[in-house]
């Protein structure tokens, strides 16, 4: 059992800066407009082609209606009470599906499937089987398969989970954010525990093995023994996995922050005085610090692929499944072949008007070089297994500019390293962001990058 773990204050006000989340290396401040979706086409075409498929690629449908807004969210949605827009959406997507289907030269083998929003029970379970038989029809399901998908635990009925357990889906991750009152007043996020009990009861009941909530922590109006409160009533019903991460407030990006006065959002200190006791009462409960404030159960499969050093990370978070491609449909749905990164138009008529013209909806990309990809390397082994090796031809690179921030992280305690590689320490554990920026060479070339291009903070 872990005991309680003090930090510095002084050390989370120093390294409370703003950093990327890592989910991709280049970050999408440094991606640049590709000047036609056929440079990302052809890239895709070669990887998938030259056998990048061959254990399997993963698809990541953004589905991006709600029936509400959220104040805190600040993924890319559009709100709608109109069902109808279902079948327009629907009937892109298939589009798009068939043009990357149009470059594939073999059947593609499917490893993993992540359906995200937005609100995805916000399509009918009519609609989410019509979609699945769409993309699984003429396509192979890996032996070794893991397919999930994020609900709002207000609108997710039995029938949803039955047609979505039919179509081999077994991971379910319920947004929960906070169940104290006042807090999901402020952020227009009303969803009694009962409803989650309600929820959380039928998925297991349908035959979903692992549950997933998600908690947020430095939300407006939270306070320390409210959080506390909300993570010993959610984990009554022992959900085999817990995302426990930290609110961003981005109103730049969100305009729906805006309503929130900054008497009422958490210093920094605050936060991680939040952070501390919840993930200790978390790591009592028998639940495994797996990475960037994502913790498992033992019987969970990213526990087990974590433990075993096969932890994966990508756009979709931490996942037990590698593939080499990453196909993103829908709009602002990012792509990634290891080689090249793309994402899709945030705009839906945008997204509409290129699909419909037989064409990829890619607003932005990366083609990665040598240097990108060794660096990659590095910043994925932190995030996932919180240790790397260090590449000879990168000697130089590292030299000038990681090597003299590792030597700071050193004397503060956070890692542990020498020319041929780094190992995290368990303090080090709570700044994974900052020892990932050391090898962030675009950032470290590029000193007038804004802060609110980076998105978020460290803590």
């Amino acid at each position: 059992m872990e005991e309680s773990y003090k930090i510095n204050p002084l050390l989370v006000r120093k390294y409370n800066q703003p950093v990327s989340k890592y989910s991709s290396y280049p970050t999408l401040p440094f991606w640049d407009k590709l000047p036609a979706p056929a440079d990302w086409f052809a890239n895709f075409k070669k990887e998938f082609n030259n056998n990048n498929h061959k254990e399997g690629i993963s698809i990541y449908i953004h589905l991006p209606f709600c029936e509400s807004l959220c104040n805190h969210c600040w993924w890319n949605n559009k709100i709608t009470t109109n069902h109808e827009v279902e079948e327009e959406y629907l009937l892109a997507i298939e589009k798009e599906w068939k043009l990357y289907k149009n470059g594939m030269q073999q059947t593609p083998v499917i490893r993993e499937i992540h359906i995200g929003g937005g609100t995805p029970t916000f399509f009918s379970p009519k609609n989410l089987q019509r979609l699945l038989t769409m993309i699984l029809k003429k396509s192979i399901v890996h032996p070794v398969y893991e397919f999930s998908i994020d609900a709002h635990p207000n609108n997710t009925t039995q029938k949803h989970l039955e047609v979505l357990y039919a179509h081999g889906f077994r991971n379910i991750t319920f947004g929960v954010q906070d169940i104290d009152p006042e807090v999901q007043r402020i952020i227009n996020r009303i969803q009694p525990f009962d409803n989650l009990q309600k929820a959380t009861q039928m998925a297991r009941e349908a035959g979903f093995t692992s549950i997933g909530f998600e908690l947020m922590y430095g939300l407006p109006k939270q306070t320390i023994r409210g959080l506390q409160n909300t993570i010993e009533q959610v984990t009554t019903l022992l959900p085999e996995r817990i995302a426990y991460i930290s609110y961003n407030h981005v109103p730049w990006i969100n305009q729906s922050q805006q309503v929130f006065d900054k008497k009422d959002l958490p210093s920094a200190e605050e936060k991680i005085n939040m952070y501390l006791p919840g993930r200790e009462m978390l790591m009592n409960l028998g639940y495994f610090d797996i990475g960037m404030d994502h913790f498992a159960l033992e019987k969970d499969s990213l526990y087990k692929a974590w433990q075993k050093g096969r932890l994966h990370r990508n756009f979709t978070g931490y996942c037990a499944q590698y593939t080499g491609i990453l196909v993103g449909l829908g709009v602002s749905a990012i792509s990634d072949t290891e080689t090249a990164l793309a994402q899709n138009t945030k705009s839906l008529p945008d997204y509409y008007s290129s699909i419909n013209n037989n064409q990829l909806a890619i607003k932005k990309g990366y083609i990665l070089n040598d240097e990108d990809i060794l660096f990659r390397k590095n910043i994925t082994a932190i995030c996932c297994k919180g240790k790397t090796t260090f590449n000879e031809s990168q000697t130089s690179l590292l030299e000038q500019y990681t090597f003299p921030k590792l030597d700071l992280f050193m004397l503060d305690g956070l890692i542990t390293y020498n020319k041929e590689g780094l190992e995290v320490t368990r303090l080090g554990n709570f700044f994974i962001r900052n020892i990932c920026s050391a090898f962030d060479m675009h950032l470290q070339r590029n000193k007038n990058i804004s802060d609110k291009d980076l998105f978020s903070k460290a803590i």
